[in-house]
This record gives structure tokens, sequence and C-alpha cells, in this order.
């Protein structure tokens, strides 16, 4: 029997994706652990391998489609014994969708065969929720027109003519098999709908519009030198993430300045010792090791917001924001409370080192109980940053610099550096805050503390 390969999940909010590049073609054969495709999650862009074993028999998605949901059907594998060329099954809704007309299955016979079955609601949707040729029509951004014509356009182009007001029977599309994409709609102009087409989607009050951003984008000023790029999914996420995060989460900012001498000073001494095993600390690791001591210390911070709930953490997990091009992942240092600074320099090191390279697992960047935000090297000298939801804090790391700063009642000149902790003040109080702050900057000035 033919083997339906689906949109993976390979990130824990993974809804949808794109389907960057094909590495199989139809007719190859493929085993357990080969690498089928490369796909963008809201993450980073990943490979997708097989765990089963046969020949391409139909590649479903194009490469470069946008908006692909999780669990729809990408690949057709035929199965040990069974013919390849045989004609492959129609994509998830396909077979239920056909007893709809027992009496007339010859008709559109080249449409079903390639493509696979597009809803509003994106590839193979289950004949419950397809809408009817009527619904579709609602907005312009349907699968047909009122001449019973198949418009063949991608989820992301539907959407997007839904929330513009444009009619996509009237474009030209430029994607597979005519396919109208994304870029066929930057020319076109909101209000083009057919009045036919508006009049006919009026009586359909029973189906849901699509989301509509609640501040339009404005047009870039015109006679300035631009140019326009596509947002990845991650920059997607991450917007969407962080205007939430602003939104929903009332944050509370701390702030404490840290003499980093004596830090800096074990660090070089450590540092001698740890060359011949190859490990060298960055203050960035040793900050790490500081903020899980103080959580653990301060157990009223080591806590996520829950509704009707408070989660209380009983191990202190560091997510080390990492910049990549394109946006920011955050890999994480499980169990850093008990891990030996020569063991997080590490993991960091690895995790960064693997973040850049888009090969980070989902478990390795997912979860986390805070988080760590460290601008230092680029010379800020204070911050604010944003709580990664679902967590409670995070804290922002400036630059050490030398200043003027009171050492043993007398001013003195030291490396001293601001650091700044966003707390959600639903789930921690300013005065848990505060004696977090302070516990961290206990340990940073004297770090044989985080060590015993």
């Amino acid at each position: 029997m033919p083997i339906e390969i689906k949109m993976p999940a390979l990130s824990p909010t993974m809804e949808e994706g794109t389907l960057s590049k094909w590495l199989v073609k139809e007719g190859d054969t493929v085993k357990s652990g080969d690498i089928l495709a490369e796909i963008e999650t809201d993450k980073a862009t990943m490979e997708f391998e097989t765990i089963d074993e046969g020949t391409v028999t139909k590649l479903l998605v194009a490469e470069g489609s946008d908006g692909v949901k999780v669990g729809a059907t990408i690949l057709i594998l035929a199965g040990e014994g069974e013919d390849a060329s045989a004609p492959a099954p129609k994509a998830d809704a396909a077979p239920a969708a056909a007893p709809q007309k027992p009496a007339e299955p010859q008709k559109e016979p080249e449409v079903a065969a390639k493509e696979p079955p597009v809803s509003e609601k994106g590839y193979g949707a289950s004949p419950a929720t397809d809408p009817s040729p009527q619904e579709t029509n609602k907005g312009g951004g349907g699968g047909t027109v009122g001449d019973g014509k198949r418009v063949k356009a991608s989820p992301l182009a539907r959407r997007l003519a839904e929330q513009q007001g444009l009619d996509l029977s009237s474009l030209t599309g430029s994607g597979p098999n005519g396919r109208i994409v994304k870029a066929d709609l930057e020319g076109a102009q909101p209000g083009q709908a057919k009045p036919a087409v508006a009049a006919a989607a009026a009586p359909q009050a029973a189906a849901p519009e699509a989301p509509r951003p609640a501040i339009a984008p404005a047009p870039a000023p015109e006679g300035v030198p631009s140019e326009t790029s596509k947002l990845s999914n991650m920059r997607k996420t991450i917007a969407r993430r962080l205007s939430e995060s602003k939104q929903n989460v009332p944050h509370i900012y701390l702030t404490v300045d840290i003499n980093l001498d004596a830090l800096l000073k074990l660090r070089g001494e450590l540092n001698k010792g740890l060359e011949s095993r190859g490990v060298k600390l960055s203050v960035n690791d040793m900050l790490v090791k500081a903020q899980a001591v103080a959580l653990m210390e301060v157990p009223a911070v080591n806590v996520q917001f829950a509704g009707d709930t408070l989660i209380q953490f009983k191990r202190a997990d560091i997510s080390v924001a990492v910049s990549i091009p394109g946006g920011l992942i955050t890999p994480v240092v499980t169990g850093a409370d008990t891990k030996s600074l020569s063991a997080i320099a590490t993991e960091i090191k690895n995790l960064a080192g693997r973040a850049r390279e888009g090969k980070l697992q989902p478990h390795e960047y997912a979860g986390g109980t805070a988080s760590l935000s460290n601008m230092g090297m680029y010379g800020i000298k204070q911050f604010e940053a944003i709580i990664n939801p679902p967590q409670a804090m995070i804290l922002a790391i400036g630059a050490g610099e030398k200043r003027p700063y009171v050492v043993n009642d007398s001013l003195q000149i030291a490396t001293v550096m601001s650091a700044t902790g966003s707390f959600d003040h639903r789930a921690i109080d300013g005065s848990d805050g505060a004696a977090f702050m302070a516990a961290f900057k206990r340990l940073v000035e004297n770090p044989l503390g985080m060590l015993a």
C-alpha cells in the first residue's frame, strides 16, 4: 500500500511551514534515515529525514510552498513490491470527496491529478471543513469563480487575497501549474473584486472571515530606494510572540550595577587550569551559572504563570539567546545550577555552533525556565529584554566597562556591568525580583560562591 509522508512538526510551536527544497525526486529510492527535504519552521530551516523505505511516486507540494500545514501529505512512497509508476492516491481530502458525485466520476480528472486538494485552511482539508464552491468564492480568495472554473492558488495567496479584497480570478499565476502565489498579488490593488463575486459572497455570513491585522502595513514612501523581502517563518514567529508578550505580560524591570573584577580574575585562573583540556570559559558561561544558582536561591522567581495556577520549577534550565542569520534562537542549558563551569562552556559552544548551522533538534531549544540575553559584546551598556513566554523572567546583560565604583568604602575605578531583570508581574512580585537580582549580584561579585 502506498505510504503517505506528512508535513512534520519540527518544533513544538510549529503549525505550518515552508517546503524550502526537495532533496529527492520522483523515481528515487529512499531508505530510513535519508533526507527528503529542507523545511523552514518557525525556528529554523531544518532537514527532514524519513523513517520509511520505498520509491518516491509523487511529490505533492512544490518547492518554495508557504503555509503547508503540519499533517498535510507532501509525498507518496511506493512500498516494496508495489508499482512505483501507478497513479498516486490523492492527498487527504480527495478520497473522501469523490463519493459526492458518484454518477460523474470523470469530471475534472486533470485538475485532481495535478495538485492535491486545497482549501482556505491549507493542504489536505477534510470534507467536513473544506468549503463549498460558493463559500470559497468569498472575498475573491476561493477555489472557484461564478462560472465554476477552478482558481488555483496557494493557501497564503488565498488568505492575503481575502484580507486585501482581491479577486484571484483576475490574476495570472506564476507558480507551479499556473498556481497563484503571494508574489502575484503584489501588483494588484485592493477593491478589484468583481461585483458579482462580492454579491454572491454576501449571503455566506456563516463562513468565518479570515482575521485581519489590527494595523494595516503602510506602503513604502514613494521615491525612496528600497528593497522588499519575504519574512521568514522564524521572523514571523518572533514578531508574533514578542508582540503577544508585550501586550499580555505586565513587565517589571529591575537593574543592578555589578563589579566584575573578581569574576574576571577567577576566569583567568580557571582558564589556565583548563587549557590542557581545550576548554575556555567566557564571561557569559559564568553568568549563566550565576543566574541558575540565583534562581535556586530565590525559587519564587523560577516559576511560570499558567492562568489560575503557578508552576514552580525545581531545576534551573537557562535559555541562552543566540543570534543566527534571520533571527534569534534560544538553546537551553538544562540543569545549569548543578553543572560545572567547564560543562556549561562546552555545552553552550556546541549548542551555539549547531544553532548557527540550523542543526538544533527541537528538544534542544524548547522549554527553559528562564532566559539570558547578553549584548555586552556589542558595547551595549544597558537594555530591557522582552520576556520569552511562557517563561516569567529574562536577564539582560550589558557591557563591562571601567567606571568609578565604591569598593570597600572608597571610590575606585572598577570593571562594572549593568544587568536588568525583566519579570512577569503576574507571577513574580517586585520584592522577589529584587531578591533575585541581589543574589545574582552577590554571586558575580563573589564568584567562588557559585562553585561551592
